[in-house]
């Protein structure tokens, strides 16, 4: 019977469910699945890009679990695609190769001093709280007054970050310069803008609801923004998300405040124009705006600012082009039909496919994840007149290259006592768990080679 060599580059969600369907599905071929993932550590963004204190999301990471504890998948972590492997490596070794990378950038946004000092990305920031090996170990939390930009789940994540007590995270697997830095923050004040009003936001009224119990944090929402114009009402018709949204936001505005030392404010039809300073943040300039009765809004012409001395920017993430592999410079994505990777002139690229949010863009949860993944699998598995043909298929070849090459590779064995690891450091001290953050400490763990006595600053 003829067999599959797969490799699946990216070890997050998609990959994994990837698999997942791949094995599960009605077939007339064997499947040999390896799983490359950048980081010594699997699971990707919910693992890296959950905010801590949401345990439920992090559920998913049980469902995760399980399927690489089947035991028929291959795990090579701390391997880079493009320097530790390439494209030729994989058509050496594969029939075919699924590019699951994800976006983890954050997407630009194009307005006066944006590049100041103390304007970061909300990407960034996320990689620092969760703990990315890859970040700076410190965060300058040194200011009273911050913006967050954005009205999506990501906004709301960074602004209750921000504006949460740090000792409220302990139950939390934060790591420990995390917890330290965010103890220490002066912060009274963070502020969030969406140019659009209530009903056209993003958030999820799980995420929204949240916001609502942070300890000793004020939630401020202005009378002003609440007018319903004729598309946000059918929009709270007919959309019950929206609905129970309006519904959250309307028992704040009864709220009585003033008592709490934080404050969080939501600022509703209010454009960035730009962030104000010479050479550091010093406030943020924004419009006015007003429905346009069609679900978008127009501007006023009225012109506002705020004093921050930081901004966050939480307008989207943005995929990353790979060595050897086509790439969508304006939408962040690797082109594809359904998840067959195209070349300049639209042919496909035998061989080569792709899913999650490096091939849709990073829009949709964990549904439109699997439903994406089931896409392309469909592809893979009716591809076979495209797929390669590989000069060394035996499972051992590709342990030797990695080998040869020098690579220090964790393997599934290697994140089960990282995983063990890290439990234990929570348990000492009464938490779920707390990370080990610096690379060269998850990959000594994970290795066997030496037995780490602390989770956090080495």
């Amino acid at each position: 019977m003829t067999t599959l060599r797969l490799a699946i580059v990216g070890a997050g969600p998609a990959g994994i469910y990837a698999a997942d369907i791949l094995l599960k599905a009605d077939k007339k071929f064997d499947v040999s699945i390896d799983l490359f993932e950048q980081l010594p550590a699997p699971y990707g963004l919910v693992r890296y890009g959950v905010a801590p204190d949401h345990p439920r999301i992090k559920g998913i990471i049980t469902a995760l679990r399980d399927v690489l504890d089947t035991g028929r998948i291959r795990l090579f972590g701390n391997v880079q695609f493009g320097r530790d492997v390439t494209l030729d490596d994989l058509k050496a070794h594969y029939n075919a190769v699924i590019f699951s990378t994800g976006a983890v950038r954050d997407a630009s946004l194009d307005i006066p001093g944006i590049d100041l000092e103390n304007s970061f990305g909300a990407a960034e920031f996320v990689s620092w709280y969760d703990g990315h090996p890859d970040v700076p170990r410190d965060w300058p939390l040194k200011h009273k007054e911050v913006a967050v930009i954005g009205n999506g789940n990501v906004a709301l994540d960074v602004a209750r970050m921000l504006s949460k007590h740090a000792d409220d995270l302990l139950p939390t697997e934060i790591p420990e310069n995390v917890y330290d830095t965010l103890k220490a923050s002066p912060v009274t004040d963070v502020h969030v803008f969406g140019r659009r009003g209530p009903a056209q936001v993003k958030f999820t009224p799980l995420e929204l609801r949240e916001l609502g119990e942070l300890n000793d944090v004020d939630m401020i929402v202005y009378d002003e923004d609440f007018g319903i114009d004729p598309a946000s009402q059918a929009a709270m018709e007919t959309n019950k998300q929206i609905m129970v949204l309006s519904k959250v936001l309307d028992k704040w505005r009864t709220r009585e405040t003033g008592a709490a030392s934080r404050r969080l404010h939501l600022h509703f039809y209010a454009k960035p124009l730009e962030i104000v300073g010479t050479d550091a943040v010093e406030a943020i300039r924004y419009e006015r705006t007003r429905p346009n009765d069609q679900g978008g809004v127009t501007g006023t012409g009225e012109i506002r600012e705020i004093p921050v001395q930081a901004v966050y920017r939480a307008v989207g993430y943005f995929g990353s082009a790979l060595p050897g592999v086509p790439f969508d410079e304006h939408r962040g994505v690797i082109p594809n039909r359904e998840g067959q990777v195209l070349d300049d002139d639209d042919q496909q690229v035998p061989g080569v496919y792709a899913t999650g949010w490096i091939k849709r863009g990073p829009v949709g949860l964990i549904g439109h994840t699997k439903s994406d993944a089931m896409e392309t699998i469909k592809h893979v598995i009716n591809d076979q007149a495209n797929w390669w043909t590989p000069k060394h298929p035996e499972p051992g070849a590709v342990l030797e290259l990695l080998d040869d090459r020098g690579v220090e590779y964790t393997n599934l064995d290697g994140w089960h006592a990282l995983d063990q690891h890290e439990l234990a450091l929570g348990d000492a001290v009464g938490r779920t768990r707390i990370k080990v953050v610096p690379r060269d400490e998850m990959v000594r763990i994970s290795r066997g080679t030496v037995a780490a006595t602390r989770g956090t600053d080495a």
